[in-house]
């Protein structure tokens, strides 16, 4: 089966999985590197009560071969990597917090009916 879609540029990161993070950071400069434009600036609050202003575009993630898009966070100097939940979202993923592992988001069709 080919790809609905094949990145003309790509990059292999490694994250820090955060299932209670909204968005996704990456560096900066590696978004830029492959075309990622941001479209807005948005104040996040860090845990000591901190504000701190990004950026945030979109940007297309894959893992284990489901791609999907999802808005990121510009990362700035001292910003990790990370992977939040829009982006597990977009890729059919959960973060088993147990395990400590990535596993295949179980879909449910809310109104969908055999009976009908």
């Amino acid at each position: 089966m080919k790809k609905s879609f094949e990145a003309k540029k790509s990059a292999k990161i490694e994250f820090i999985i955060d299932s209670g993070a909204v968005y996704s950071v990456v560096d900066s400069a590696i978004l830029r590197r492959l075309g990622c434009k941001p479209y807005r600036r948005k104040t996040f609050f860090l845990a000591d009560g901190t504000a701190i202003e990004r950026q945030i575009g979109d940007a297309y993630f894959e893992y284990g071969g489901v791609g999907g898009a999802a808005s990121v966070v510009f990362g700035e100097k001292g910003d990790s990597n990370l992977l939040g939940a829009t982006t597990l979202e977009a890729l059919e993923l959960v973060l088993d917090p147990f395990k400590r592992e990535l596993r295949p988001m179980t879909k449910m069709l809310i109104g969908a009916s055999p009976f009908l």
